[in-house]
């Protein structure tokens, strides 16, 4: 079902194409408001300020990653869906560049949203938010299958959750700041190897691991090169 939008989230619609289109420096209250047609007023009503705008941006951000990661193919291969998990993260990122800094970064990110950061290794979620940990939840949950299927050791699955994200974070982040070019060599290049040796490193076999990244690149439908070669 098709979602009924609310002024309220056209204000919402509107500020993350201001933020997609000139950057955060440019965000303000009254073009925000002459994008939509608006008086300054309404938006002052419905976010009290410039960080309650910032807050349901992040909010409506997260939700979308939330939805990216979780609504993918599904295996009874834990490893294959933890590739498909950190590709549909990896994709979300490179399309939503603007909501990925809203939720992972600091320049742009309000100071209540950095207050509810927590220590992933040892509460095992970003953030004291259910909602705002929703996506990160998902990962644990595939390195816990991992785990239990004897596919990658047990280091204590909060920390080893906390390494696969830290890898998939880098790497995403280093693309966004232009680092690997715009070819796709960050995916080809770096993330794809670099998540095959890291699983490997973790104790897997290197044939298995082949299998279930072959696997999800069919569930996925990822046009990507394999690294076995590499």
């Amino acid at each position: 079902m098709a979602r009924v939008s609310t002024p309220r989230d056209d204000l919402v619609d509107a500020a993350v194409d201001l933020l997609t289109r000139d950057g955060a420096k440019a965000l303000s209250v009254r073009k925000l408001a002459a994008a939509v047609g608006t008086s300054t007023m309404a938006v002052y009503t419905h976010f009290g300020n410039m960080a309650g705008l910032l807050e349901a941006m992040t909010d409506e951000a997260t939700s979308r990653l939330t939805e990216a990661v979780t609504h993918v193919p599904h295996t009874d291969d834990p490893v294959a869906e933890f590739f498909v998990v950190g590709l549909a993260y990896y994709r979300f990122a490179m399309t939503n560049p603007q909501r990925y800094e809203l939720i992972m970064g600091t320049a742009s990110t309000p100071q209540p949203l950095l207050d509810i950061r927590t220590d992933v290794t040892v509460t095992g979620r970003p953030t004291d938010r259910a909602d705002r940990s929703a996506s990160y939840d998902v990962l644990h949950g595939v390195v816990q299958r991992m785990i239990a299927a004897g596919r990658i050791r047990d280091d204590g699955c909060l920390a080893m959750t906390a390494r696969l994200w830290t890898i998939c974070h880098g790497a995403v982040s280093l693309e966004l700041a232009g680092y690997f070019g715009h070819e796709g060599h960050g995916l080809t290049d770096v993330l794809g190897p670099l998540a095959v040796d890291a699983i490997v490193g973790m104790g897997d076999e290197r044939e298995k691991t082949m299998q279930s990244l072959a696997t999800a690149m069919e569930l996925m439908g990822a046009q990507m090169d394999s690294p076995a070669e590499r």
